[in-house]
This record gives structure tokens, sequence and C-alpha cells, in this order.
């Protein structure tokens, strides 16, 4: 029997933006509970929550002061439960964001271990002393701004941090450290959880040394919160130990039935693709990865193909999940923009293009609304690489902002109270009960069960087709149903040329005529054909 998570469409939901039910203007446990048909509706298997467990919030719940604990913010252990009968129920799986790389500061394994050098948790975190004339041990960097080493007084000493200094690095070079973590994972799998999304799944483990890392190779991409770009970052993670520790993590999910880990691979380009492979490779190590190489602004056929091309080669026996969005990312319709017809025309577009890919597929909330991503002022933000950055970086807050529900309710139906992150009128004006037939909302529900109906789509292997940009263009081939799939990431009109039989199975904006397929800008197809099928550039 094939494992669930195979073909599974997973939908992400950030719980602070889903639904409030208790009116302080944060979403929570029990207001997912109450939209849980909305997903099944839908047609997702799985539910993906962002992090939800006790945090000071200083990174939205990225920073876990307790690993065993629902933060109050969402509810609390009984509201986890009630959500995870109500989502079984309804046939859906649910796993949750385990942040695993590093803690908050306000954890209690932080307070002892910066009390001194020599106390139980002292190895706990990732502490270095000064070089000698008082600078920080390497020359990493944080990914929020700055060095990713703190000076801690207390200890004279300097701790590790790849995010916010708030968010200090666990030292998973110590055995104790992993069995606590391991222990923190069984806790929730014995309360019914499906499995875990691993945040930052390639930082977990440091070079000992302490090596600096050298200059890139490649032209760096600099944003101003991010200089990680301007270096070959070889030393501070994707270390080779965070295999031992992927294979130690597999052998306690496999002690319970169906589980799923995913993990989130912090690297962009080609080797992030190789990473991706190196971690799902076999079956002792995760059971699927996914990186940012589609949440990024690159929107070009050969930028798909290599990506899925670059999986296939390093790991065939390895299982992607592929995704267009998530909470970190502008989303997908506002991010490819300028190769969009309209907005309407790109988010069908991406559905199309994600629901026929060969793995796993991630689905944002909000994204099968058409949602574009808000404008936000300075005063609105909550996101602090952007607060600390403002104007030059706009920050993640105009992906985060509430699910839209009802188009004329107070706050579109998310909350009764002042909302987190404003509701404005053109995120408002996707709201669900707005998207009736014909609807981008309609479309996706229509995508995911032609995937689901479909053996090619489903489960078929992919053989890409050489054809100029902008089409791009595959088959996907299983014993029962061979498609081949075309997409015109343009918005220009392009025209193929095929010979055999063939029929549209399913298309947007796309004619067939006498041999010839002409596909308006945006357009695509499914394609049904015979084994004499060819398709070409006119």
């Amino acid at each position: 029997m094939q494992e669930w998570w195979r073909d599974a469409v997973v939908y992400q939901v950030y719980p602070r933006s889903f639904q409030d039910e208790t009116g302080d203007g944060v979403g929570d446990l029990m207001g997912i509970t109450r939209r849980l048909d909305h997903i099944a509706e839908l047609g997702a298997d799985c539910i993906w929550l962002s992090p939800i467990f006790a945090s000071p919030q200083a990174d939205m719940g990225y920073d876990v002061s307790d690993y065993l604990a629902v933060d109050p913010l969402f509810g609390d252990l009984a509201a986890f439960d009630k959500l995870i009968a109500s989502a079984h129920a309804r046939g859906l799986k649910v796993i949750v964001d385990q942040v695993l790389s590093h803690t908050s500061e306000k954890h209690d394994w932080f307070k002892q271990s910066r009390l001194s050098r020599n106390n139980d948790k002292a190895d706990w975190y990732v502490w270095a002393d000064p070089l000698p004339d008082g600078s920080p041990p390497t020359n990493w960097h944080s990914h929020f701004g700055g060095p990713a080493w703190e000076f801690d007084p207390q200890r004279g000493q300097y701790y590790l941090h790849n995010f916010l200094a708030s968010q200090p690095d666990l030292n998973f070079h110590n055995p104790d450290v992993v069995d606590a973590i391991l222990e923190t994972c069984r806790f929730w799998l014995d309360r019914g959880l499906d499995g875990f999304r691993l945040d930052t799944v390639n930082y977990y483990f440091h070079d000992q040394k302490l090596r600096s890392n050298p200059p890139a190779q490649v032209k760096p991409q600099v944003m101003a919160t991010d200089l990680y770009g301007m270096q070959d970052n070889i030393y501070n993670k994707t270390r080779p130990e965070n295999i031992g520790f992927l294979e130690r993590l597999r052998t306690l999910t496999d002690q319970y039935s169906d589980i799923m880990m995913v993990g989130e691979v912090g690297e962009m380009g080609r080797r992030s693709i190789e990473i991706m492979g190196e971690y799902t490779e076999g079956t002792n190590r995760l059971h699927m990865a996914y990186s940012f190489a589609m949440l990024g602004p690159d929107f070009s056929a050969d930028h798909f193909r290599s990506c899925i091309e670059g999986f296939q080669k390093g790991a065939p026996g390895g299982h992607p999940y592929w995704s267009f969005s998530n909470h970190d990312v502008p989303r997908q319709v506002s991010r490819w923009a300028e190769y969009a017809v309209n907005e309407d025309s790109m988010a069908r577009l991406a559905c199309a293009m994600l629901m026929s890919f060969e793995g796993t597929i991630g689905i944002y909330q909000g994204e099968e609304l058409g949602q574009t991503e808000t404008e936000l002022t300075f005063e609105e933000l909550t996101d602090p690489p952007a607060i600390r950055f403002w104007p030059a970086v706009k920050g993640r807050d105009g992906c985060r902002t509430p699910m839209v529900w009802e188009k004329d309710a107070e706050n579109a139906g998310f909350s009764t109270g002042t909302p987190w992150l404003p509701v404005k009128a053109p995120q408002a004006g996707k709201a669900v009960d707005s998207q009736g037939d014909g609807s981008v909302l309609a479309y996706y529900k229509d995508a995911i069960a032609r995937r689901k109906s479909s053996p090619a789509l489903s489960g078929g292997k992919t053989k890409f087709i050489s054809l100029p940009e902008p089409i791009l263009a595959f088959s996907r081939v299983s014993k029962e149903e061979t498609l081949t799939c075309v997409f015109n990431l343009s918005t220009e009109a392009h025209t193929l040329q095929t010979k055999g039989n063939v029929d549209i199975l399913h298309g947007n904006e796309v004619t067939l005529d006498k041999g010839k397929i002409a596909l308006a800008g945006n357009g695509f197809a499914y394609l049904s054909h015979g084994a004499d099928f060819t398709i070409t550039s006119s």
C-alpha cells in the first residue's frame, strides 16, 4: 500500500492569520478547527501548522520557549487535541512546524546555559571565546542582519544565532541535546500528530573547529538583511553530521504508523536541490524535503525543469515536495506579476503547473483565492528584519495578513477585534464567499480533484520535452495513462505544432486546430494522445 504522503496535497496554515475565535485579533487553534471544512472541501490531504508552541513571539513562534506547551495565544493542549480529532474525522492529516535548530533565549535550557561555563546545560548551546581582539569567533552572518554571534557578558563568551540574537542555536554535537530534542518530538507523536515540517533542517550542526567561511564562488545576490550570499556557507550549516541526526529522527518516527517528515532546506539555487536529494535518499532519512528553489523570482521553463531534473538525478530514490509559496516569501501572484496577463491568469497557471508536478504538493493559505501581497506602511509592520531595514526591505508581513472569509464582514470575517496585521480592500475582495463558479477557488478545487483522479498526474514519471522559452513542456507517464503538459510562461501568444492523435483534456486560453496548439498569454493544456504523438515549436 502506498504511503499517504506520496501524492498528498499539503495545505499550510499560518495560525496567527487563519481564524480568530477569541476576538483578540490573533488566529488560534479553535479558529482553525472551525474552518477545517474549507480545507477538506478544497481537497487537501494534510494540514501543516506553522509554530504553535510557547514562545515570546519575537519571530512569530520560530523562537520556542517550551517545546511541550501550546502558546496561550493559540489555545492549550485541549484545543490542540480537539483540532487533531476534528481533522482526522474529516480525513485530514496534521503536521506541525518543529523548530529544532534553535530556541528562544527565554527557554529554560538557555537560561541555565548562560549562567556559567560549568553547569549541566553549559554545553547545550554553541558558545565560543572572543578572538584576541574581542571580535566574534568566525565571520558567519545572521540571516536577520549583523554577525551570527552575540556576546554574553555573564559567561564572557559569544553564542551562535543564525537568526535573531534572541534565537540561540542549540549544540547538536552534544548527545544530551539530541536526546532531549527527540523526546520533545515523541511527545507530539504520542498525542496523535501525523508528522513534522522541520524548519531550517540543514542548520542543526555547525563546524566544531569554528572555521570561517570563504567568499562566495559565484556572484552573490545580496539583500540588506541577508549577507549569507557573500559567503560560501560550508561551515555554518549543511554539515555532514546532519545526516546522522535525520536518521535518528527517522528511527523515532518509524516507531509510529503513517508518519511523515518534510524538511525545509534553507538554501537557494542548484545546491538546494542537491541537499534535498541527500536528505531524502533511501528509506532512513526524511520522507520529503523542499527548498526555496521555486519560491524565488525565477519564472522560466529552464528554471522549473532544472529544479525537477536536478532532483531526479540527485536522488532517484528520494521524494520531492514542491511549493510556490509559504509564509516567508511574497505571494506567487505578486512575485511573478511581470509574467502575468492578469492576477487570475497567473493564479490558474501556477495552480495548473503545481498540480502537474511529480511529488507531493504544498499550498500556502490564501493562494487558492489568488491572493496578492499586501502593501503595508512602516507603522503596520511586525517582522523584525523589515522594521530594522525599512524601506530597503519590506519583510514577510505582506504574505502573512489574515485569511479573508466574508467580503463585507468586519475584517473580512477573520476577527471581531483589531487584527494583528490589517485586512485591506484588495485582499478582502478575494474573500472565500465571493468566489463562486469560475473563480480561482473553484479552479483549485477542480485542479486538485483532477490530479487525484489521474494516474499520470498523481503518480506518473516525468519526462521533459525540449521546447524554446517560454514554453515548459513534459509528459507524465503511468501504466494507465500518459499526459503531456504544456505551459506558456509569458504574456505573449505562442503556437506549437503536433503530430499524431491528440486532444485537450484540460486547458485554459488554448485552442487546437489542424495539429496546431495556440496558447494565449499564460495559456496551458493537459494533452491526451497516442504513442505516435510529438510536439514541436512552430
